[in-house]
């Protein structure tokens, strides 16, 4: 019986998933998901192009241990038995400890639970997915692959905030976040352009979450993201950067307790807040109203401001790489953030761009211009299959 690695990608409402056939490098046999958690659930999974389940409803009581029974009944009806002796998952925090893929023991979680308060809308979920897949496969390697770990070998300067050092020293520091995309876009990046791979490039992984990484000769060097998954670039629902004072602010004046003030900064603001209609940019770059323009408008002001950051981070860029939902799908976005940006060596081909081709910047650009589709249960796999190698 062929083994397999099953890839757990859980969120507060979704539990994305694949299963790879472990050969020479883990093969993709199967990618789906579990949406809708908590309200309306459904489950969605293909076979390459072949569609096994397309939001087939699911009882409303679905929770992750549910959700992953689900998901193990769909592979037994299309495969029959399937060996599992390894389960990989997404964990966005890994804090100062965590710097590369780890096999999960009771230290491990222990540590990972003390993250939570970093994390609040992931980490909680992505502990609730390693549970339920450990109860399901009691005698599996349960590996955990961290958001945060891609960017633990950056620069002091970049990690200290100018608090009293003991702060630093207790673990208050930027992290970084979407370490799992950007390592394996540094990847494919190296298949795609090797040269430009090799020096100095900017990555913005664009979606629901937004964030910006500095890599140099694939390591990373700066990230837009910091403390928590706040930081940086407005998001779907999240604020991106604010200044501190807002928060005193909303304490002060407003009245607002701690919990109040996380669910604004985390779930009422970013594209949503702004817009006052939705986090989805489809539905932005459909709605047509002013509050929506203005929206796109300060995401694009943000993520240029940005793009400015890491060139100064790296000393000028030699590729600029969109990946991410909106990074990989919205051209209008890409467009508006390259515009001008010539003074950088930045010429974008508005046909190659229009068209999604992955080198989507003009012949005569200084700067390589790409868009290069994530895959983090790829490289999820890849991390679960080495240790479990290495673990006989």
């Amino acid at each position: 019986m062929t083994e397999h690695v099953l890839t757990i990608n859980a969120g507060s409402s979704s539990v994305k998933f694949a299963l790879y056939a472990l050969d020479d490098r883990p093969v993709e046999r199967l990618r789906g998901q579990v949406d809708g958690i908590g309200a309306t659930p459904r489950i969605e999974a293909r076979v390459g192009t072949e569609i096994l389940a397309d939001g087939d409803p699911l009882d409303p009581a679905t929770d992750q241990a549910a959700a992953l029974q689900q998901i193990l009944r769909l592979i037994e009806r299309r495969f029959g038995g399937v060996a599992i002796p390894a389960v990989g998952h997404r964990v966005v925090h890994g804090g100062v400890d965590y710097a590369a893929p780890m096999v999960l023991d009771a230290k491990v979680l222990a540590d990972l639970e003390r993250l939570v308060r970093l994390a609040p809308l992931h980490q909680p979920h992505n502990l609730a997915g390693i549970r339920a897949a450990r109860a399901a496969f009691p005698q599996a390697l349960q590996v955990a692959c961290f958001d945060t770990a891609f960017h633990r070998a950056h620069p002091w300067v970049n990690d200290t905030f100018a608090l009293p050092r003991s702060y630093y020293d207790e673990g208050v520091r930027r992290y970084g976040f979407h370490g799992i995309s950007y390592e394996y876009v540094a990847m494919r990046l190296r298949a795609v352009a090797p040269a430009r791979a090799a020096g100095r490039v900017a990555i913005a992984h664009l979606g629901n979450g937004a964030s910006m990484c500095a890599v140099r000769d694939g390591r990373s060097v700066g990230s837009t993201m910091g403390f928590t998954a706040l930081d940086g670039l407005p998001m779907g629902t999240r604020c991106g950067q604010l200044d501190p004072g807002v928060v005193l602010y909303m304490l002060d004046e407003k009245g607002m307790d701690a919990r109040e003030i996380e669910a604004v900064l985390y779930k009422q603001s970013g594209l949503k807040g702004l817009s006052g209609l939705s986090h989805d940019m489809r539905e932005l770059e459909a709605a047509g109203t002013p509050e929506a323009e203005e929206a796109i408008a300060y995401f694009v002001f943000r993520i240029r401001r940005e793009l400015g950051a890491m060139a100064a981070i790296l000393g000028g860029l030699d590729a600029l790489v969109f990946c991410g939902g909106i990074g990989e799908h919205a051209w209008r976005v890409r467009e508006r953030v390259c515009a001008d940006m010539g003074w950088l060596g930045i010429a974008l081909d508005r046909g190659r761009n229009r068209a999604g081709e992955t080198v989507v910047s003009a012949d005569e650009s200084a700067v390589a211009v790409l868009v290069i589709r994530t895959d983090e249960e790829q490289m999820i796999a890849a991390h679960t299959a080495a240790l479990l190698a290495a673990s006989r």
